[in-house]
């Protein structure tokens, strides 16, 4: 079965690559870093939609990337959740914040500007936590 992204997904991040069961996406916008979770199951749009086993395994990479934001990057605080409101494909938001960004204390939802990261800052990040990433077992980059 071939696994596609939602359009706004591919379209406002950069594919890092793949753990076993999700693709790996960093967030265009400059806050954080921004990782995004995306199960590679189609016309999944919940956590409960998916079979135990893959409940399981998101858990367990959702808490190696908290994990490695929390520790690489000495961020105050993960935040972690899947809204789905605009893009119903199921993916979950792991974002590193700290005291300092626009939007602390609150949500980062409303609270931002929109302003995205450079190209070259993009990449560059990409490219940092890709390795970052090769130390949680089963990534692959892409």
């Amino acid at each position: 079965m071939h696994f596609s992204l939602h359009p706004r997904l591919a379209a406002d991040t950069t594919v890092l690559g793949d753990l076993p069961l999700c693709r790996v996406l960093l967030s265009k916008e400059a806050l954080g870093p921004w990782l995004i979770l995306v199960p590679r199951r189609n016309e999944i749009t919940e956590i409960h939609h998916l079979p135990e086993l893959d409940q399981l395994q998101l858990i367990r990479e959702s808490s190696a990337v908290a994990s490695l934001l929390e520790t690489d990057y000495k961020a105050d605080k993960i935040n972690i959740g899947a809204l789905g409101n605009l893009v119903p494909q199921l993916h979950v938001h792991h974002i590193a914040r700290f005291q300092s960004d626009i939007a602390w204390p609150g949500p980062i939802w409303g609270n931002t500007d929109g302003t995205q990261r450079e190209e070259g800052i993009q990449q560059a990040l990409a490219e940092e936590l890709r390795d970052e990433l090769a130390n949680i077992d089963g990534f692959k980059a892409i």
